[in-house]
């Protein structure tokens, strides 16, 4: 069912300076409140009470105080889109915040649906399924943010949301327990052999053997990707008795007794079960195939709850059923269902040494609960703030309170110059400037300025002129905010 929530827009901040936010074509309503926003510059924005053009807008006086007469929406009036059952929890800490005006959809929405339902959202929150393409991306007029409330992030079209001047979020680090407890149950259970000898007395039959069958201790895991699942696997792993060897393109210091190993090849040669926790990239496409698996030890387990197109499916069916491997755990697939009733296919099925998942290797409550305050304060911080620390595609800057002033975020084409004229507008205008804090990637520098409260729409008109502009926006705060 969908769910729309709504609450009072009385509501209290405490912890650090409320600052509302909100992106462009609000239709402007006054507010009973000390913490307003002008949008970016795409879109119409308020200037004492009044609906303006933000090309057009008249410039603001110099040295009027622009606090004592603002209007603009509350945070109730910012839309918030979450689809694909995103946990409660993030609901609530929105709410929490001061963002009651959410929709909240139990399912994906194909490109055609979503495209419909977009024009009007400004901050986005999607799983797994969701496919966030171009296409979307040009018609989400007033997109500010996007939050992925998983860890990966390979169904978003990032340097479609970058060069709109649009960060995209998510949660590398709040599944890490359930991805790990898992892969480490299942190493357990294939190396007993447990899968095949429950499928047998499912069909009637009694296969009591030691046969294949070993403990956990003394064996060696081997460990692709030695990021925040692999260490914690690592730790997981050792406490019951396995020897842990790991690589990672990135030189790691070992938790415990762990120890890194120079090359993929020394790993696979070496580890009796291998486990691989790697990013989607192009250097991890189809990393484990027929040549790797050579390199595994007769018998070995191999599990992958990392990402679909890191193990090519058919040379690892072969390998099973030839007997080179004695087992193996997929929870990612290269093609995954689009939903519960749509069909799964995979050379693997049939196989009863194989143990299948439906990619729910962080699909644990206690994980969802966790990803879903994790992501929502993620976008909370951006949208109040500014701060974009732990973006996946967009400069991150981590950005203080601005007590007393007025902060202006510009988000520009990385190119020479920008900068200096930045500096150079603000100068002629006779804006003098508090705080300014620069970050940029190979597309896009973000820079954050804080000005004295009564010149922030007048820092705003000078900004919107800068060339190379992507958006700009502007954060109000108040000398009298009681935390």
């Amino acid at each position: 069912m969908q769910s729309t929530h709504h609450r009072s827009a009385a509501f209290s901040f405490s912890l650090m300076p409320a600052v509302l936010t909100w992106s462009p074509c609000f239709e402007p309503v006054a507010v009973p409140m000390p913490f307003v926003l002008s949008p970016f510059v795409s879109g119409p924005f308020i200037i004492e009470g009044q609906t303006v053009s933000a090309l057009h807008a008249a410039r603001a006086d110099k040295g009027v105080d622009s606090t004592m007469a603002k209007t603009s929406l509350d945070k109730g009036k910012i839309k918030i889109l979450l689809l694909e059952g995103i946990h409660q929890s993030a609901v609530d800490n929105l709410l929490d915040a001061g963002y009651t005006n959410i929709e909240h959809l139990p399912t994906s929405l194909d490109e055609a649906t979503l495209i419909d339902k977009i024009g009007d959202v400004h901050f986005l929150g999607i799983r797994s399924r969701s496919q966030l393409t171009e296409k979307v991306f040009a018609a989400a007029e007033k997109l500010t943010a996007v939050g992925c409330f998983c860890i990966g992030t390979n169904q978003v079209d990032l340097n479609a949301a970058l060069v709109r001047g649009i960060p995209v979020f998510n949660a590398p680090y709040s599944n890490t327990r359930s991805v790990a407890e898992l892969v480490l149950a299942e190493a357990i259970m294939l190396l007993r052999g447990i899968p095949e000898k429950s499928a047998r007395a499912h069909q009637g039959g009694w296969l009591k053997s030691a046969n294949n069958s070993h403990e956990a201790r003394g064996k060696t895991l081997g460990i692709v990707g030695y990021g925040s699942i692999g260490s914690q696997l690592s730790v997981l792993a050792e406490s019951l008795g396995f020897d842990v060897i790991y690589y990672d393109v990135v030189t790691k210091l070992g938790m415990g007794n762990a120890r890194q190993v120079a090359s993929l090849e020394e790993l696979l040669a070496r580890a009796d079960v291998v486990s691989l926790h790697v990013p989607e990239l192009p250097s991890t496409r189809w990393m484990i195939g027929a040549e790797q698996i050579a390199l595994m030890k007769q018998g070995g387990i191999l599990i992958n709850a990392s990402r679909g197109s890191v193990v090519v499916i058919e040379a690892l069916a072969e390998a099973l059923e030839a007997g080179r491997l004695n087992g193996a755990a997929i929870d990612v697939f290269p093609v995954e269902p689009k939903g519960n009733n749509e069909e799964f296919v995979s050379p693997l099925r049939g196989l009863d040494n194989v143990i299948l998942t439906p990619h729910i290797g962080g699909s644990t409550l206690e994980a969802q609960e966790n990803i879903g305050i994790e992501v929502s304060e993620k976008l909370v911080t951006y949208s109040d703030n500014g701060t974009t620390v732990s973006s996946v595609n967009f400069p991150e800057v981590a950005l203080p309170a601005h007590p007393g002033k007025h902060r202006l975020l510009h988000i520009h084409e990385n190119v020479p110059g920008v900068l200096s004229e930045i500096n150079r507008v603000l100068s002629e205008n006779g804006i003098n400037i508090a705080g300014q804090y620069l970050q940029t990637n190979e597309k896009v520098g973000y820079v954050v300025i804080d000005v004295d409260k009564a010149y922030g729409v007048q820092a705003l008109e000078a900004l919107k002129e800068v060339k190379h502009t992507l958006r700009v926006r502007v954060l109000y705060s108040e000398t009298n905010y009681q935390g």
